[in-house]
Formats: C-alpha cells, structure tokens, sequence
C-alpha cells in the first residue's frame, strides 16, 4: 500500500502523541523563604529539628504538591533509615540570598566533629540541592553519612517508581532484604538481638516518583552519585521510604549535587475547605463558618446553609452575607453568620462544589461529647490494669514489676532524668516496692508521668465539684486490677478514675518519701513497644543473679522492670500537695480512707516543704512547672480543703509573683477569689483587664478567635485552656470578659479550624480524627474520646494534620491531660447554654 487514509494518519497521531502537555514552572524563592511554583513548593531548611526528637519530619528540605507535604528530612543524615532515637546535626546558620535564590544552611554534627553546608538554589523546572563539606568527611563517617529525603509512605502506597530504566511499585506492607550488623541500631525497637539493617530496593542516578500521579510525580537526578532507594518501616513501623546518596571520602568542596524536579500545574487551586464544627451547635449559639481558599482565589462565591429534611431534600436556609475574612498563613478566607439560624435540625453547608458532612443544631448538642472520653479512652490508658471492652481486651495487667531505681547522674530518654542521688533508701538498679498500681499510660506511650498526672485529676475534680457528673458505665475492680468497658459497677465513672490516679500519687509517698518524676521504660526498644501493654514487660521483678529467661519465686533474669526517676523536686511535691488536696475532696464519701490518706499526705508535704529551701532538681517536663506556680496551687488546694487561714495568708504573699504570670495561673487565682477577702479580688481585677486585651489581641490575629501555636507540637491544649480561663473569668468578672471564648474553643477542636474540617477528638462530631497517634497507631486506628494536638503549623506558613499517617506525634498523639481538659470544656459549654436557655 502506497499510503494510508487520511483520517487513519491523524488518528495515529492522536493517539502517539496524547494530549499536549503544559509546560513545567520555574521554581522561585518568595519572600517567605521558600521555593514556589504553581501547586508545588520547595523548603529549605525552614524549620528544623529541635535534637530531642530527630524524627519529627519537619525538617531539611521539604516538598509541598498540591497543598499536600510528602516529602521532608532532606540532609545529610548518618544511617539509610534514621528513626526517632538516631542523631541528627545541629543547625548552625541559615543565610537566604533572594537576588540568587540561594539558601545556604550550616549544620554539624559535633560530637563527630562534623560541619557541612547544604545549599539550594533554583534550576529551571526544580531546585539544585548540592552539599558542601569545608573539609573532608571524618574516617568515622564514612559509610555513613549520606544525603537522605524521606517520603512520606502513605503518600506512595499504590503507586509505582523508575530508577533509571528498571520499574518498581513501592510496597505496602515492608518486604525488602535486610543484612546483619555489628551494631543494632536504637530505632529498631529491639533490646536484645542482633543488628539488622535494610538493603535497598533500588538503585540508580535517576529516580521518578510516581510517574503515572502528576500531585505526587517528582523526578531526583544525581550528578555523579549513586541514589539509593530504602524502606524504613522494616526498621521501625513509623520509618518512611528514603533517598539516599552516600557522601565520598577524602573530597572536599562541593561533594554531592541532587535536582529534584516536582511536578507543577500551572492554574492548579487549592480545592476550598469550609471550617466548621463537626458537632455542631445549641440553637442560641454563635454559628459561624469560614471558608478557606487558595490565596490566588478569585472567586466571590456565597457560602450556603441547607436544612437535610428526612425525605432526603435539602431545603436552602438564608443566613447572613459571605463576607471577606483576610488572609492567613499562605490562605484567604471568607466567612458567613448563621448565628440566627436556631430551628433544630440536621444542616450541611455548601461552597460552589464543597459540601460538608452533616451537623446538627440542637440543645442537647454537648450532652455526649465528653461521653467517649471518659467511657473509652481513659479506661484505656490505665496503667496496672487489665482493660477489656467486649470481646476486645485492649491489654493486659501492665507493669507488675514496676520499678526499679533509676541509675544516678543519667539523662534518659523523652525528658527524664535522674540526678546525683537517688534522695530516697534505694540504689541504683534496685526494685521499689509498691509502684505498681493506679496511673495512667501518659500519651501513647507506657510512661507514667507525674506532672501530667497532676493536670489530669485537678480537672477531674473540677469537673466533678462544678458539673457532678455520675456517669456510669465502666465497671473498675482495683483489688482484681479489672476494667470493663460498657459494664456499669454502680460508682461514678469519674470518681472511679480520680482514685486510680490518686492511687499512684499516693504510692510515690509510700515508697520514697515524695512525688517522683515518674516512671519510664529503661531503653528504646521497651519504650517504643507497640501492642499490648502488658507484654512489654513479663511482670516479674528483675533478679540480677538470675539468667535471661530463668525464672524463680516471682523474680526473672529479664532486666524488662521500668525505671522510677525519683530525684526530689519542690516544685513537683506542690504539684502533688495540690492534687491530693483535690482529689481528697472529690474523694470523701467515696473512698473515706484514700480521701483522709491525700488530706494528710497533701498538708504534711506542705509543712515540709516550707521547712526548708527548696529543692530545684529540674528537667524537661517532668520535674513540676515553675516552682512559685506549683506552691500558688498548693495554697489555693488546701485553702479550698482545709478552710486553713493559713493558706490564705500564703496565696497573699504569693500573688505578687503570680500577676506577672497570669496566663499560666488564671484557673487557680479563679478558685482562690470567693475564698479570699474583697481586697484580693481588687488586686486581681486590673490584672484580669490586661489579660483580656492581650488574649483579644493574640484571637484576633487568625480568623478562628483563638491562639493559634506553632512550634513542633500542635496547640490544642492551649486553646482548651483558653476556653476554660475565659470561662472562669467570666464567671468572677462578667463585665471584663464574656464567655465567647468558650465556645469558639470547642468549635475549633471539632472542626472551625485552618487545613481542613476534622474534629480533632475521635469519635466526636460527624467526620472525626480516625488515624492517630495512640498506643494502637500501627494499626492506623483511633481510640474513641482521644484529643489530639491538631493543626500543626510549620515555618512559615503551612497547616497540617495528616489523616493518613498516624506516627506525627506532634499533631496525632492522645494525651491524657487534653482529654482531661476536654471533658471540662464541654460540661462548661453545657452548664453555660443551660444557664442562657441555649
């Protein structure tokens, strides 16, 4: 055939060439100091690790598709997988050059004796990343350090790769070879054992993510090293994939250079989220919702309210005008009143193509939201108990063999440390009796905190005190060390919760004297153990005559015991008098003898601590808060439990080196005023006016009304607490502060919040958090009532809380304290809408 139809010849070319492709962004530096293109942006070295926890992931160089960050840790690290315990180099400096686009950052590693410099500058469609070494790389190092870039795992479940001409999908569960070594690494969550490191996937100078997925597809060429491709969850279930290129020995200068290619999309929009709250509201109450958008947005679209009718119509509700809301973080924003809609019922709202899940308007809309906290998740994280729900048992009788004293002179892991004394009859190394009871598991972790401990029972008492709450559907047996969820006993949930936590306060004093910092696993690999609590430890105490394995008269050779960190702190004993002040009070008619033992306990501590200078033993967030805060609690406690005048003429002479402090202290100064003479209250009442003005300002300064943190930890906790100051303020001052606050507090916990609409409290509100950080995080699960830290805003301007990848703990992980607080916030709520007929 000489030829071929026409139409045949266009259709061949149709189909050979495709539709025809937009051509790649340029990336530039902005003014924020970071790499922007259009739906892909390139950080360098905007935030940093703070050294505690070197797997933070918000790190190095970062990549952001599509509002999405995926990639992140970009800088040289000394193993292929690093985790949570590896070290990682310090930051130095970081100098932008904005006629060049460069970012040069410094960083070394000094106990290596290790300074290098990473640099970025921009490379037609990406960013050049190239590592400089003012002087050859350490013997010690090398084999080790190398440039890593970590992607995010759930970000590439299903999607495949390219390393130069070889094709690969990224694995969903981990799979790849592993090779023995010397050493075994602290990340691997193993205490015994050989080391084992993984071997890479793949290897090449080029490499394509997800080629087939433009919002994921990033192209990494190597000049003239080798890229290696890792999985790092065959080390540790919360390791990511990484990209790695070994450093060269004996080479100095310019020693690796990388260009990563994201793929761009020019016009792309981030798609518009409406913030709301997922609980919904009392029809007397503020409603507001704020959209957030693009900050290229243009559009002026209405923000709609439709009523969901039982038929399945949605019947369209008018409310107030959408209107413009400023700009915030890399965002712009509008907002709608529909304060006025009040007729109960189930509502959705609707931006042009967005439409939220649907919430309701009723008076009993807080009536259940403290429920799952107090009926699932604290019985949960008790400690030395056996906790079964169903047919589930969530664990086992934990830590029978609690504990043993923490060595001298040693700084341990997550911020506990023991002194150069024990200050109590035991040595190092040896068994405490006692310690084994009541407490609760910190956060997702096993720890017992103290400190927290302290937070957690003086709002439950509060709770108990201002909202009686008898609810009753947990049944806790302390003697057979049994929880049942969803089996009533006949006794306050809460009251039965204030005692098990009272219970370990209590046994600290027993067995040394004073309040302990608390009580941590003694290794990585014990304190990263995910699964049933009680089989981290084989709940026998550790015998040092005996072998691995042996076993004799409720003694093993297995040295698995916690360790108690039991250096003596002023400000952590206050913190305990005040709590067994507390708790003494909410425990009398409940437990007569733990009531009358806290009393005493709680006065004798105070006596004694008065006795002499102060013990100022500290570290981290273990060993109590500032010391004068913790002795101001103490006074306030035992003023409200004893009636003591003493106390009185205490929280007097103290207040002067509270007022500076306010905002740390507002609850208590709340509770001391109907107890203390009306000069007091005038002292207070100005101080009360400048914390109104300073809290309206830092509200003001995002669209939610709240104070909005930033930092490596999300600040759920402080707008909880900003609700609850507000409210007991209002409460004393009613012409200073209203109780606005409160409810914009709760709000924003359940959805009116930056990065999207989620209900930061499992199993509370319609669309609620369902991937988080508890001690069942590798299942990619939840625990129903949790409270987790929220929106994590990272430098400079990007909010985020990943719904897909629950090892964030910074964003993701329970604390028992938030859930704590949560419960009082929302008995605030309720107790404050009865009171307006709300």
């Amino acid at each position: 055939m000489k030829g071929r139809p026409l139409f045949l010849s266009l259709a061949v070319a149709i189909m050979t060439t495709g539709p025809a492709l937009a051509q790649p962004a340029r990336f530039t530096l902005n003014s924020k100091g970071y790499y922007e293109a259009p739906g892909a942006d390139i950080l360098s070295f905007s935030n940093a690790n703070s050294g505690l926890f070197a797997d933070a992931k918000i790190s190095g160089v970062e990549i952001i598709q599509r509002d999405m960050r995926s990639v992140t840790n970009g800088d040289v690290r000394l193993s292929a997988t690093p985790g949570q315990w590896d070290p990682s180099a310090n930051l130095v400096n970081r100098r932008i050059d904005q006629a060049t686009g460069t970012v040069r950052t410094t960083l070394e590693y000094p106990d290596s004796h290790f300074r290098y410099v990473v640099v970025t500058r921009p490379q037609n469609d990406g960013v050049e990343v190239s590592v400089e070494l003012p002087e050859a790389l350490p013997a010690t190092l090398v084999g080790k350090a190398g440039f890593n870039l970590e992607f995010l795992p759930a970000a590439y479940f299903h999607k495949s790769f390219m390393a130069d001409d070889k094709t690969g999908i990224f694995p969903r569960y981990p799979a790849s070879a592993m090779e023995l070594t010397p050493e075994r690494n602290a990340a691997s969550g193993r205490s015994e054992g050989p080391g084992a490191e993984p071997l890479p996937i793949a290897e090449g100078r080029s490499f394509v993510l997800a080629p087939e997925d433009p919002d994921h597809r990033i192209t990494i060429t190597a000049e003239s090293a080798r890229i290696a491709l890792y999985d790092g969850r065959n080390q540790a279930q919360n390791g990511w994939f990484v990209l790695r290129s070994l450093l060269p020995a004996g080479r100095s200068g310019t020693v690796l250079r990388w260009t990563i290619r994201p793929d761009t999309a020019p016009g792309w929009m981030r798609p518009p989220s409406i913030a709301h709250s997922q609980l919904g509201y009392t029809p007397q109450a503020p409603k507001i919702a704020t959209v957030e958008l693009d900050r290229h947005a243009k559009d002026r679209t209405p923000i709609k309210l439709f009523r969901v009718e039982g038929d399945g119509r949605f019947i369209p509700i008018p409310i107030g005008p959408t209107t413009e809301a400023g700009e915030y973080l890399r965002y712009r924003y509008r907002r709608a009143d529909f304060s006025a809609v009040r007729t109960p019922g189930l509502y959705i709202l609707e931006y042009g193509a967005t439409r939220t899940a649907p919430f309701r308007i009723a008076a009993d809309v807080y009536a259940d939201a403290w429920k799952p906290t107090l009926d699932v998740y604290f019985p949960i994280a008790m400690d030395h108990m056996r906790v079964n729900e169903a047919y589930r048992v969530w664990h086992g009788d934990s830590h029978r063999d609690d504990a043993r004293q923490a060595p001298i002179n040693h700084e341990h892991i997550d911020l506990y440390a023991q002194g150069p004394s024990t200050d109590d009859r035991y040595a190092p190394g040896e068994h405490i009796p006692g310690l084994n009871v009541g407490g609760w598991f910190d956060a997702g972790d096993f720890d017992i905190r103290t400190e927290t401990h302290h937070a957690v029972i003086q709002s439950m008492v509060r709770s108990w005190e201002r909202y009686r709450l008898t609810r009753d559907t947990t049944s806790i047996d302390e003697g057979l060390r049994r929880t049942e969820i969803h089996v009533p006993d006949g006794s306050p949930d809460l009251l039965e919760q204030i005692r098990h936590g009272t219970l370990q306060l209590v046994a600290q004093f027993d067995a040394v004297g004073h309040a302990i910092n608390g009580i941590v696993e003694p290794d990585v690999g014990e304190y990263t153990h995910l699964g049933d609590a009680a089989s981290k430890t084989d709940g026998l105490i550790y015998d040092p005559a005996l072998k691995p394995g042996e076993e004799r008269d409720g003694h093993s050779g297995w040295p698995d015991d916690r360790w108690a960190f039991t250096s003596k702190s002023s400000a952590l004993n206050y913190g305990s008098a005040a709590t067994l002040a507390a708790a003494s009070r909410a425990l009398a008619g409940f437990d007569d003898a733990l009531a009358k033992k806290a009393r005493h306990l709680a006065e004798k501590t105070w006596a004694e601590e008065q006795s002499h200078p102060p013990d100022l033993f500290h570290h981290g967030n273990t060993t109590g808060g500032p010391l004068v805060d913790e002795q101001f609690a103490a006074a306030v406690e035992l003023l409200k439990t004893t009636g003591d005048q003493r106390y009185a003429a205490s929280v007097q002479t103290l207040w002067p080196k509270i007022a500076p402090h306010f905002m740390r202290n507002v609850q208590m100064v709340a509770d001391a005023l109907p107890l203390m003479p009306a000069s007091f209250r005038a002292e207070v009442e100005p101080v009360v006016r400048t914390w109104k003005m300073a809290t309206d300002k830092i509200a003001s300064a995002n669209p939610f009304g709240v104070p909005i943190t930033d930092g490596g930890w999300a600040g759920n906790g402080a707008i909880i607490q900003y609700g609850l100051d507000s409210h007991a303020l209002h409460e004393a001052f009613p012409d200073i502060v209203d109780d606005g606050a409160l409810f914009r507090a709760i709000d924003y916990l359940t959805g009116h919040h930056p990065g999207s609409d989620i209900s930061f409290v499992s199993a509370v509100g319609t669309r609620s958090k369902e991937v988080a950080y508890g001690n069942n995080r590798a299942d990619f699960s939840f625990i129903a009532g949790g409270v987790v830290p929220g929106e994590l805003i990272l430098k400079p301007d990007f909010p985020e809380n990943k719904e897909n990848w629950p090892f964030f703990w910074g964003e993701n992980e329970y604390v028992i304290n938030e859930g704590a607080l949560w419960i009082e916030l929302v008995n605030a709520a309720a107790s404050a809408s009865g009171k307006s007929g709300a």
